[in-house]
């Protein structure tokens, strides 16, 4: 879906025909003169919340800025039943006693491996202008949820042992009214928060009370780095996606998003490194959704043929006027887009995206530059 403030633009019937027009050519002329895979430049910041394990601040140059808290806490987990090949037992304890069968492996060889839960991290949005309950909060949350917690890696670091685990509360702060789609934004700041985030070093052994060393330059960062310098995976990060005829836009702006005719939104994130591992960047598709675009809203055009200024004639109901704009194909009158998304285009779209040097390899490096 579109957030109201992208759905209300205020333009003519002709300006969207002409950029309409502007981004059909080969190469597209965008508004602002950016090529189609080029995302707008940005300024960026982490470790800006002294009492949060994680945070970042990222700001556009229309002035839209989000800023990203991440805090974790240690809670006791519930009792669970886990069923496993070699006996069941009553896994993830919460209390002082732990039940197993014969068979059953022994609590030395407890792993956090698979054993994370979605449940262990909680993500809320706040825009000014909307409520906690509005379908825009809660479709981003939804959006950057889903690519969390697509992997394991993420919810098994959070496990500690089989009583306690963190909890880790990602809390994100759109600063002002949203000028554009502010999925990209919410993304970007996201990622970097989680990079820069880290938790306390274990000290205690196996099922005890969790104790943490109080040193925190001894403490863990939540995405670690091999000896190299270089992270063993990192978040992922959801890019958004334009297409106006054959041509593919990325980071549209609001003036480009008036005009679109599919709007897709993709995530990916880069798959994990091994310490001897000397190949380059691998990056995996996570997930794909459609975004309402706000084009569908916009005012249509009046063709000669139905304006009586012009000899032509009226049409007389509303379903007339649909019919009759189905079948002209005028150019310079501007007709808000009807119909999905062919599977071709997307094909194209993952292939920009997830190719080497592509636009989400492009990304990733972008953001390495920021000092976490």
């Amino acid at each position: 879906m579109a957030p109201a403030a992208t759905s209300q633009v205020l333009l003519s019937p002709a300006e969207l025909s002409f950029l309409h027009s502007s981004l059909l050519l080969q190469p597209p002329v965008r508004p602002d003169g950016r090529a189609p895979n080029q995302f707008r430049p940005l300024v960026a910041e982490t470790d800006i919340l002294p009492g949060a394990n994680g945070s970042a601040r990222i700001c556009f140059p229309d002035g839209t800025e989000a800023i990203v808290g991440i805090k974790a806490e240690v809670e006791k987990s519930q009792w669970r039943a886990n069923l496993s090949e070699d006996g069941a037992h009553l896994g993830t304890g919460g209390g002082d006693v732990e039940m197993e069968e014969d068979g059953g492996k022994p609590q030395e060889e407890a792993s956090s491996h698979g054993n994370g839960e979605m449940s262990w991290i909680e993500l809320s949005i706040e825009i000014p202008g909307f409520r906690d309950d509005d379908p825009l909060p809660i479709f981003l949350a939804a959006m950057l949820s889903e690519g969390l917690l697509a992997g394991e890696e993420l919810k098994d670091r959070l496990w500690i042992n089989r009583r306690f685990h963190w909890k880790l509360y990602i809390d994100i702060l759109l600063l002002s009214p949203p000028l554009s789609y502010p999925l990209p934004l919410l993304s970007l700041t996201t990622h970097l928060a989680l990079l820069s985030s880290r938790i306390p070093k274990l000290k205690s052994e196996q099922d005890e009370d969790p104790l943490f060393d109080d040193d925190w330059e001894a403490s863990l960062y939540l995405y670690p780095k091999l000896p190299t310098g270089k992270r063993i995976d990192r978040p992922p990060i959801t890019l958004l996606v334009m297409a106006v005829g054959s041509n593919i836009i990325f980071d549209p702006s609001k003036e480009e998003l008036a005009v679109a005719e599919a709007v897709l939104a993709v995530s990916v994130r880069e798959s994990q490194r091994r310490e001897n591992d000397t190949s380059g960047r691998r990056l995996n598709l996570l997930s794909i959704r459609s975004v309402d675009s706000p084009s569908r809203l916009t005012p249509s055009g009046v063709p000669n043929t139905m304006n009586t200024a012009t000899g032509g004639s009226a049409p007389v109901s509303s379903q007339d006027a649909v019919a009759q704009r189905e079948s002209i194909d005028q150019k310079g009158v501007w007709n808000p887009p009807r119909g999905g998304v062919k599977r071709a285009l997307i094909t194209r779209i993952i292939k920009l995206v997830l190719e080497p040097n592509g636009v989400a390899q492009e990304v990733m490096d972008g953001l390495n530059g920021v000092e976490v």
